[in-house]
């Protein structure tokens, strides 16, 4: 991982810092052939790799400079994750592809920001006409939605939602064009049990569109998926997709608001201005804002640690896994898994495999 940065910061602000508490931005990749390496018996690399379908790695994931967010300079790289029509794990009826953090580091407790960019181009792009679930949690407490909902009206829809709890409704969305990255921190209050939803397009800074609202947050460290999961829908066909993402990283301490990220090459940029953000954490009625500028911005970096644990246990409240409901489709089970072992009403927790349980 990326070794610590140190950042002048400019004007009269005080001083402030961010820690990197896990990278995902493919710099310490090659290739995506190196998230091979990793299995249950050699957890290795950013990533834990294992929810795919049955062709080789390049069928569902590539590493390439343009699938980045151009004005991510503190990646080296983006990744294109792909569905097609053999992208079905272990046997389910969902089309997946997605990669885990591997990681000890403690992105499950406290106030933390998970960081993406995510873009759809002209080809190949995701059917408006089924759900999919983006950069989520196994509880679902919050991730993105793109095209129909399932269970609602129409037969298609355009828009890319921030969702909490599997509600979509009076948060956040916007019309998902091909080519406009949309640029998201999830600011995740473990203690406080809130989520808000940080977004901008482009080049622009982050700007907070939904204050705190309470959620369900419950994470045993290893169950956030970036990638998607798209549900089946009778009567509609599969269709190759592919989805791209870059500047993935969870930091904690503060927000850092500026796209090109931490370690970019305009940390030595002395004109470059840095901006700390902070949220209220008292849950707040949501309001919805959608931004559709493009235009550049300077660069909003603060100090830059980048931390590394070697403990290899991860601990959530008793209370929590014992009280808390798995929704349809999310984890329930597994060798280690610490989160919801009930499912909602309707669905039952079915054994897939030593590692994993899903509510079906």
């Amino acid at each position: 991982m990326k070794s610590t940065a140190a950042l002048a910061l400019t004007g009269n602000m005080a001083l402030a810092s961010a820690s990197i508490l896990w990278d995902g931005r493919f710099n310490d990749l090659e290739s995506a052939e190196d998230l091979l390496e990793w299995s249950w018996s050699n957890q290795v690399g950013p990533y834990q790799y294992y929810i795919h379908g049955d062709s080789d790695i390049d069928a569902y994931v590539d590493l390439a400079q343009d699938y980045k967010n151009p004005a991510d300079s503190g990646s080296d790289q983006g990744v294109k994750i792909t569905l097609d029509d053999t992208a079905y794990w272990n046997g389910q009826t969902m089309r997946r592809t997605e990669l885990i953090p591997q990681t000890s580091a403690a992105i499950n407790e406290g106030k933390v920001w998970y960081h993406f960019s995510i873009m759809k181009a002209s080809e190949n792009q995701p059917a408006t006409t089924k759900e999919h679930q983006i950069c989520f949690f196994e509880s679902h407490f919050t991730e993105l939605k793109a095209g129909w909902l399932s269970g609602a009206s129409g037969t298609e829809d355009p828009n890319l939602r921030w969702c909490v709890g599997g509600d979509c409704d009076g948060y956040w969305s916007a019309a998902w064009e091909a080519g406009v990255w949309h640029n998201v921190a999830y600011e995740i209050d473990f203690d406080a049990a809130t989520v808000a939803f940080w977004h901008s397009t482009g080049a622009d800074d982050l700007q907070l569109v939904v204050s705190a609202v309470g959620a369900s947050t419950s994470s045993n460290g290893a169950d956030w998926h970036l990638g998607v999961l798209e549900l089946p829908r009778d009567g509609y066909a599969d269709t190759d997709e592919d989805f791209y993402f870059s500047g993935v990283y969870v930091e904690d301490g503060e927000l850092t608001t500026s796209v090109a990220g931490p370690g970019s090459s305009s940390d030595d940029d002395e004109d470059s201005t840095t901006t700390t953000s902070t949220t209220t954490t008292s849950p707040t009625t949501a309001t919805t804002s959608s931004t559709t500028s493009s235009s550049s911005s300077s660069s909003t970096l603060t100090t830059i640690t980048t931390s590394t644990t070697t403990s290899t246990t991860t601990s959530t409240s008793a209370t929590a896994t014992s009280t808390c409901t798995a929704s349809h489709w999310g984890q329930c089970g597994g060798s280690g898994w610490t989160g919801c072992t009930v499912c909602e009403e309707g669905t039952t927790c079915k054994y897939s495999n030593d590692w994993y349980s899903q509510c079906l």
